[in-house]
């Protein structure tokens, strides 16, 4: 598949698979995938705040990957995550719901990260985005536009950004 992506769409992700690895992440999420964008500067046509998205991005991080949408739904339960969060944190340090069990040990920047379910289904999506769009490569403005179209963190916070599907393709493709 990786045959069909343009240079920037391939460099956006190694350097999503280079996030992950930095990180200390046992795989390669959707939210690399973003902040590989990010570094990129594929949004700064869009006027993203880079710093903002990256912060946006680690308070989603903070609370489990959890959406405000799981968010809402366990306060209608009458679950307070915010305060959860900050009860295992206490007892746990900051960040102990961000940073996941290391699977096996690190061996530097060349260890192979896998991509998670999600960022397979991301780079799947954008495949399926570009055929439909009849284009016949990948490039960085499917892959947003395969993140913006998968529910979750990620597609929140570029949607509190002001980055939306019909937003970013309209910009983008002009």
């Amino acid at each position: 598949m990786f045959e069909r992506f343009t240079t920037e769409a391939r460099d956006t992700v190694t350097g999503a698979a280079a996030e992950a690895r930095q990180a200390g992440s046992a795989t390669v999420t959707e939210e690399h995938l973003l902040l590989s964008l990010l570094a990129r500067g594929t949004l700064d046509q869009l006027g993203v705040d880079r710093t903002a998205v990256a912060a946006d991005l680690a308070a989603a991080r903070r609370r489990g990957g959890m959406s405000r949408a799981d968010e809402e739904a366990l306060a209608g339960l009458g679950i307070d995550l915010t305060e959860i969060v900050s009860r295992i944190e206490e007892t746990h340090g900051e960040g102990a719901l961000a940073t996941p069990a290391p699977r096996r040990r690190t061996l530097g920047a060349s260890r192979h990260v896998p991509f998670a379910q999600g960022s397979k289904k991301a780079l799947e999506q954008s495949l399926r985005i570009a055929m439909g769009r009849k284009d016949r490569r990948i490039g960085t403005l499917h892959l947003l536009l395969a993140l913006l179209s998968r529910p979750g963190a990620v597609s929140e916070v570029l949607t509190d950004h002001g980055v939306t599907y019909p937003a970013a393709e309209a910009r983008l493709t002009a």
